[in-house]
């Protein structure tokens, strides 16, 4: 058996195996926890470490085992990795155990969180498995769930409510967007099948007119835009992470957020690729909305996790740039600032709860030399942020150097030629070197300088080393990556070649910039 079904049947199990336990036994079911995601984040590792880029199997795929599940629909459970799901699986597990580590907070209902938690994970590892894309959709909203149940359980703050509504509606909303579009890429394909493998070799022999797939495309773009949070419909996203649980921000904001690129990434532009040649000028113009508004918005916030929220929403314009772009070198970076912003969003969040913890407030403005008290907290939160800053040594900052590279040389046509990628380079640019630098340097002197209050002369460090081991385990991911991109890239790089040479092969298509797509 494949080990990729291990890894998100371990977790699903054990959600199963929860049901069974006594609530009342809190610190068995909290090991158990621990127990599975530490398994799986170590088999994660160990497919790391025996993933060979040089020798792929069918499609490029390694690991690959299939399940037929609904043949007259051609539906299987088809599981396979590739460079580009490798590092999403990776740091989904990694994360996943932290998230389970930092989970002591909850001490109410906590067989039930723990089942959540344990639901949550197996759909995230589920979906970056999948190479059907009828369980690729149907693991992520199995993931999605126990996301609404969390926050309006066990989130808090007076908004939890209205927050755990509106993620709903636009989760909800947008995953319908994208169900529309995939059902039309199957019927459109005129091959019986989900497999993601079939539909690739199909497709590129035999493509959807160019007319259907600009009028397919949309539909997949902002239907998965929405899950991802693509300005203008990102308003959710900081409001959601500001209410929700440690645990349930870590793992939504840091790797289930990533569904939407991963399927833009490996559904919708190889498969549609004139629809991408006429949408992703469009994207280029959104991604901007995301980089610089949502910095300036981060710039107003006196909230640490409506900060880290919006933050977030920012780092993942230069994803949905680096897709736009249309070149290996900005694909690959686009895929290293997801696994790069994975745990940096992760440890931003575990950071702010153990902050919230302390205190019971994330008022900044109420703070102020938290690093006399917090030195270990606060030495990890100043590097978290310096990394949000895109600071060398970080993985951020290969990411987000590779995109802007990859923008610098694309093809890619705005406003019909008058204008090329390199004014959205220098926007970026611009909006990663001052707009961030500006609200992280700024939180950092608001929470850890100057003179401490009275209130938080009581707070105290995480005290040995499994409480710190969490935080210690997201920064070493993020100082490897930064200091040895290669683990990744040299992994990335096969993948994201296909994914563009299949746009190249297509035929050259109309530029969007000054007109919509004729359904």
């Amino acid at each position: 058996m494949s080990p990729l079904i291990w890894l998100f049947a371990l977790p699903l199990l054990g959600a199963l195996g929860l049901l069974f336990v006594p609530a009342s036994r809190t610190v068995l079911i909290r090991r158990i926890a621990l127990v599975i995601t530490g398994v799986v984040a170590f088999l994660a590792l160990d497919l790391l470490s025996d993933f060979d880029a040089a020798a792929p199997g069918a499609g490029g795929y390694r690991f690959v085992q299939q399940i037929p599940w609904v043949p007259s629909l051609g539906i299987s459970l088809h599981v396979g990795v590739d460079g580009i799901n490798l590092g999403l699986l990776v740091m989904g597990a990694l994360v996943a155990f932290a998230a389970t580590c930092v989970s002591r907070e909850i001490q109410q209902r906590t067989k039930e969180y723990y089942v959540l938690l344990l639901l949550m994970v197996g759909g995230i590892l589920g979906t970056f498995a999948s190479l059907d894309i009828f369980f690729l959709y149907v693991f992520h909203e199995l993931a999605l769930v126990p996301t609404f149940l969390m926050i309006g359980i066990w989130g808090r703050g007076e908004k939890r409510g209205y927050a755990a509504f509106q993620i709903t509606l636009y989760l909800t909303l947008g995953a319908l967007v994208a169900l529309v579009g995939l059902v039309a890429l199957y019927l459109q394909s005129g091959l019986a099948t989900f497999d993601l493998v079939k539909l690739t070799e199909h497709l590129a022999a035999n493509p959807i007119p160019a007319a259907r797939q600009a009028f397919i495309f949309p539909w997949l773009m902002f239907g998965l835009g929405v899950l991802v949070s693509l300005w203008p419909f990102h308003t959710w996203a900081p409001l959601g992470y500001g209410v929700a649980p440690t645990a349930t921000a870590m793992l939504h904001a840091g790797v289930l957020k990533k569904f939407g690129l991963y399927a833009l990434l490996k559904v919708a532009i190889p498969l549609l690729p004139e629809g991408a040649k006429l949408w992703m000028p469009w994207l280029a113009w959104l991604c901007l909305g995301n980089i610089l508004y949502c910095g300036w918005v981060a710039m107003r916030q006196r909230d640490l996790n409506l900060l880290i929220g919006n933050s977030s929403v920012a780092h993942v314009g230069f994803v949905f740039l680096g897709l736009a772009s249309l070149t290996v070198i900005g694909v690959t970076g686009a895929v290293v600032v997801m696994v790069a912003h994975g745990f940096l969003a992760a440890l931003s969040f575990a950071l702010s709860g153990w902050l919230y913890g302390q205190t019971r407030s994330l008022d900044m403005t109420r703070m102020g030399g938290l690093l006399q008290r917090l030195p270990f907290a606060g030495s990890v939160m100043v590097m978290a942020m310096m990394a949000g800053c895109g600071l060398p040594g970080f993985g951020n900052f290969v990411g987000e150097v590779l995109v802007l590279f990859g923008g610098w040389k694309s093809p890619v046509l705005i406003c019909g030629g008058l204008l090329d990628f390199r004014w959205f380079v220098a926007a970026a640019a611009w909006g990663a070197l001052i707009v961030a630098a500006v609200y992280m340097l700024r939180g950092i002197r608001t929470i850890w300088h100057g003179d401490l209050a009275e209130d938080w002369k009581g707070v105290v460090d995480p005290a040995g080393g499994w409480r710190k081991m969490p935080f210690v385990l997201l920064l070493g991911a993020l100082l490897v990556t930064g200091v040895w991109p290669r683990l990744l890239t040299d992994r990335i790089e096969p993948g994201a070649r296909r994914v563009v040479e299949a746009v190249e092969a297509s035929r050259p298509a109309p530029n969007l910039a000054s007109g919509s797509p004729t359904p």
